[in-house]
């Protein structure tokens, strides 16, 4: 499988681009948010997913390994296709598309065209804890803290405490440095 691309992007527009990789052309279909982040004529790396059908091979191509990762998450709800991720993430930027979906909201995922009220309830309870563990180290939207946050809360709800009340626990005490043990013992207090 081709995981990255790396060479002069030849051709650029909204939807699709040509990136030539030692004399062969390589046809990629990319998102608005990629579109925006990548120069025509200029070296680049992109980050690919290659999706193999019964009638094509077709390439995904990404700015940011995290934006793949969003992808990838997303084709894995039954009812998203390749092509409506690639809507979502050209109507949302990926940091819109973790915030919607870690926030569970239901509006925001549904102004995605194509995406109708029960594809969006599917796409948020199949990725809500998911969804946490992507790395947006570049948008600073889940940091490295946040994933101490997130392993912290499924350790205090697998003690019985409910997630609500966890989650306003860490408001009142996560300064962002902490790490999951000291998060634990600091929210059990508390609660």
């Amino acid at each position: 499988m081709i995981a990255q691309l790396r060479g002069q992007i030849i051709e650029k527009n909204a939807t699709n681009l040509v990136i030539d990789c030692n004399g062969v052309g390589y046809d990629v279909k990319i998102s608005l948010n990629t579109y925006s982040q990548i120069k025509e004529n200029e070296s680049e790396v992109i980050y690919i997913q290659m999706i193999v059908r019964e009638d094509a091979h077709l390439l995904y191509g990404f700015a940011k390994k995290e934006e793949r990762e969003i992808f990838n998450q997303l084709i894995s709800v039954s009812g998203i296709g390749p092509n409506t991720a690639m809507i979502m993430l050209s109507s949302l930027s990926p940091s819109e598309v973790v915030k919607a979906i870690s926030t569970e909201d239901l509006r925001t995922i549904q102004s995605v065209k194509g995406i109708g009220l029960k594809t969006a309830q599917r796409v948020i309870v199949d990725l809500k804890d998911k969804i946490v563990k992507v790395d947006m180290q570049t948008e600073n939207i889940l940091n490295k803290h946040n994933t101490n946050r997130f392993d912290a809360l499924n350790a205090l709800s697998s003690l019985g405490f409910d997630k609500k009340a966890i989650e306003r626990a860490f408001d009142k005490i996560d300064t962002g440095k902490e790490s999951v043990e000291e998060l634990i013992k600091k929210a059990l207090k508390v609660l």
